[in-house]
């Protein structure tokens, strides 16, 4: 069983890191993901008491606090942050000013500066010292968990008191400062970021106005069931998935496809919730409950992508809970050994040994590099690219070869019957055995009004339906399926898919069915191109002179036809030898060659849900334009996330050699610390930008 827990009070990744660690120790509870950017727990668990005892654990972790999820969200306040800091630097400043003006000389101003010093101490490390002492108490719960005692909170806390006690008052207090300012300062980089979230959360349509025979009722989209009518006014979100039936107007689709444009429509035209209607006021049938709908897919999909986590994220877990103990340990090295061989001067060595503990705290990293993948979901999102988690960014930022299915992916999928051969008979049929079809052909057929029944119907994959209708044998399919069951049949070279219908073993007639390239797909091939994709192939059921036809004028390097469901991941491992592969499809059909791929990726608004589920990203509108904007995002994610870990690593380690010779007082060390959390921070917010390819 599976449940998401919203929360407030999970203010760092280390804590969030934490906090997951002590839920998966539950019996009974197989995964758990705390993630402090959306404030929620993600729990796979399987026993109604393994989840009240993690229910209990995540309500005692230091001020973390479960909230209802209907509850309207409450913006943060950070006055109390404010306040400590405000007072901490209300006695900093003058106690600088009297070590200036005096030094040590006045007995009265020494005294009055180390009071005012303590005084700015307390005021802005109270809280670190608390939440130490909480952190003692839970380390030495249920055993002794070394990292829940060793967090950046004690490794201040005994930088700053050791200080005290070798008479450093001013670095003792700028230790405490610094550090409140930093977490501060992180606390409104994440907020920013959860500021994004809200943004993409307001897709979502509060109300709709559903007319009925009694005239119109505002309720939610919740309650909106397939076949209502609905009143879109102008100004309005677009509720749920739906199709107008009166009226034309011009939708604003941004939030769905990043796109500033206008997208007129018209009656027939399907429009997607999430959209806003910025033109005349139209009516429209309900297709798909809420649930079922785009922006419900979106907000399921952007919520969720924390759980999923990328190698350098794992890395950096890992790599916290190891190394916090191991440079506490140095640091008692530094400060108890180097002073025996040096005539027993241990308050210089543990002065350097505070600033080595200091510019060891691995904040930089691991805060910087979850809020990299989060920013670069986000980034994704706005152009229409959603996806299930942050370890898929890295799989498509590798990306070498793309392969497409054609039907409904790199074609419109909105088909229509072209021509008939062989009378009346043939096209009512042909719409009877279809009624209950869930291929994309189908569609075809869906307006055509038949009197027929089909009765013990069996849809054979790749090929077509076999039913019965007044008691006939009724074929009604590909050439391949009549061949099949013994009756000649020769596929002629045409750019329609042809259906063929065949009745007790006689071939009756056979209908054309027409679809159309996507306007953009040559531009979003080409831009793939750009990104670094060397390879785009196309794996298709149809035949390979149809498929050749069709995708003419596509900057396609292989097509494989004639591929049955069961045929495809066979050709995909092929693609794969010769790099990372990306899969796009659509439909039921496609999910074994999705499952087979390095990454894939499914339509949002047309694809099936069997491809959604089975896809690693969904493209919100369909628009196969925002693939190459993807895979960008993807590769400039995965560069600031290199940029990050190098650059963090590689100051703190010139840092701690320095403080090791005493170049870099005890407020530079914090200073220092802060400084390049600060920067990692900022680097990571690269990503909010818009991304756009040539």
């Amino acid at each position: 069983m599976k449940k998401i827990i919203k929360i407030k009070g999970l203010d760092c990744a280390a804590c969030a890191s934490e906090l997951s660690e002590e839920l998966e120790k539950i019996d009974g509870i197989s995964h758990a993901v705390a993630d402090f950017i959306n404030q929620r727990v993600s729990l796979t668990y399987e026993s109604a008491e393994a989840f009240e005892r993690a229910v209990d654990v995540i309500s005692h972790f230091e001020e973390v606090e479960i909230i209802d999820g209907n509850a309207p969200e409450q913006r943060e306040s950070h006055l109390k942050e404010i306040l400590s800091i405000a007072i901490s630097a209300a006695f900093f400043v003058p106690a600088l000013i009297l070590t200036i003006v005096f030094g040590s000389d006045e007995r009265w101003a020494f005294a009055l500066t180390v009071s005012f010093w303590l005084i700015s101490f307390v005021a802005a490390g109270w809280e670190v010292a608390v939440n130490a002492g909480k952190n003692a108490v839970r380390a030495f719960k249920d055993g002794f968990h070394p990292s829940v005692l060793l967090d950046e909170n004690l490794l201040m806390l005994i930088a700053a008191v050791g200080a005290i006690a070798i008479g450093e008052y001013m670095e003792a207090a700028a230790v405490v400062l610094l550090y409140q300012i930093g977490e501060l300062l992180q606390s409104f980089a994440v907020g920013s970021s959860r500021g994004a979230i809200r943004r993409l959360m307001e897709m979502k349509s509060d109300s709709a106005v559903r007319l009925t025979a009694d005239g119109q009722e505002e309720v939610e989209p919740e309650a909106l069931e397939a076949g209502d009518i609905l009143l879109i006014r102008r100004g309005d979100k677009v509720p749920v998935d739906c199709r107008i039936t009166e009226g034309e107007s011009e939708l604003d689709t941004k939030s769905l496809t990043g796109e500033s444009y206008l997208k007129e429509v018209k009656v027939g035209d399907e429009v997607l919730a999430g959209c806003v209607n910025e033109g005349n006021a139209f009516k429209a049938e309900v297709l798909r409950p809420y649930t079922e709908s785009a922006v419900a897919k979106i907000l399921e999909l952007v919520e969720n992508s924390s759980s999923a986590k990328a190698a350098p994220e794992k890395f950096i877990t890992k790599f916290a809970r190891i190394y916090t103990p191991v440079v506490v340990l140095l640091a008692l090295v530094i400060a108890l050994v180097p002073p025996l061989f040096q005539d027993y001067n241990f308050p210089l060595w543990v002065s350097r040994a505070l600033n080595f503990l200091v510019i060891s705290c691995p904040c930089a990293l691991i805060i910087s590099v979850p809020l990299t993948y989060f920013s670069g979901v986000g980034a994704l999102a706005r152009e229409g690219v959603l996806t299930k988690g942050a370890v898929y960014l890295d799989k498509l930022a590798s990306v070498k070869v793309a392969a497409f299915d054609k039907t409904g992916t790199l074609t419109e999928g909105q088909f229509s019957v072209a021509d008939v051969d062989g009378g009346e008979k043939v096209l009512l049929y042909a719409a009877a055995a279809e009624r209950n079809s869930s291929h994309p052909l189908a569609q075809a057929f869906a307006k055509i009004e038949t009197s027929y029944t089909a009765e013990e119907t069996e849809e054979i994959a790749g090929m077509g339906i076999s039913c019965k209708i007044c008691g006939h044998h009724v074929l009604v399919g590909s050439a391949r399926l009549l061949r099949g069951h013994g009756i000649p049949i020769s596929e002629e070279n045409t750019d329609m898919v042809t259906v063929f219908v065949a009745e007790d073993g006689v071939l009756l007639g056979k209908i054309g069915i027409a679809d159309r390239i996507r306007p953009n797909a040559a531009a979003a091939l080409s831009a793939l191109k750009r990104q670094g994709v060397k390879k785009v192939a196309v794996l298709t059921g149809d035949s390979e002179e149809r498929a050749r036809e069709t995708l003419k004028g596509l900057p396609v390097d292989e097509i494989r036809a004639r591929l049955l469901p069961d045929e495809k991941p066979r050709f995909a491992r092929e693609l794969k030898r010769e790099g990372t592969l990306l899969y796009v499809g659509d439909g039921i059909n496609d999910t074994p060659v999705m499952a087979e791929s390095d990454v894939s990726a499914a339509m949002g608004a047309l694809g099936s849900d069997a491809a959604i589920e089975a896809s690693d990203f969904v493209l919100a509108g369909d628009d196969l334009s925002a693939l190459a904007k993807g895979v960008k995002a993807a590769k400039k994610t995965r560069k600031i996330v290199t940029e990050n870990i190098v650059f963090s690593i590689a100051v703190k380690v010139a840092l701690m050699v320095l403080s090791l010779f005493g170049f870099i007082p005890l407020w530079a060390a914090v200073l220092g610390d802060v400084g390049v959390m600060l920067l990692a921070v900022l680097n990571s917010m690269r990503m909010r930008g818009k991304i756009s390819v040539k």
